[in-house]
């Protein structure tokens, strides 16, 4: 299995191709995106809430095919809310994917 920035990079040069300046921006907003999935799991004071940002989280990995991700997001959601072993995972993972340059 590709690591998450592998796999993000390979499923964008499909999409975009060679435009490297769209593949980069993409990149970033799918950081951008899960980053803030990941913060409200963190604010996440209830059950429904937890889940309903797990499967966000979820729906956003299957969308650019990061399995590791949507792995640890099904975890998540099966899981309790304010876990800080999955959000330690979550977040050590989004670091593969830092921004360009």
């Amino acid at each position: 299995m590709a690591h998450l920035g592998e796999a993000i990079d390979a499923h964008l040069a499909v999409v975009v191709g060679d435009d490297a300046v769209l593949h980069a921006d993409l990149r970033r907003a799918f950081r951008e995106s899960a980053l803030g999935m990941v913060d409200l799991l963190e604010r996440a004071r209830c059950d429904a809430n937890w889940v309903v940002a797990a499967e966000r989280l979820e729906n956003l990995a299957a969308t650019f095919h990061g399995d590791e991700l949507l792995t640890l997001a099904r975890r998540a959601a099966a899981g309790a809310p304010g876990d800080p072993a999955i959000l330690r995972e979550i977040r050590a993972l989004l670091r593969e994917i830092e921004p360009y340059g």
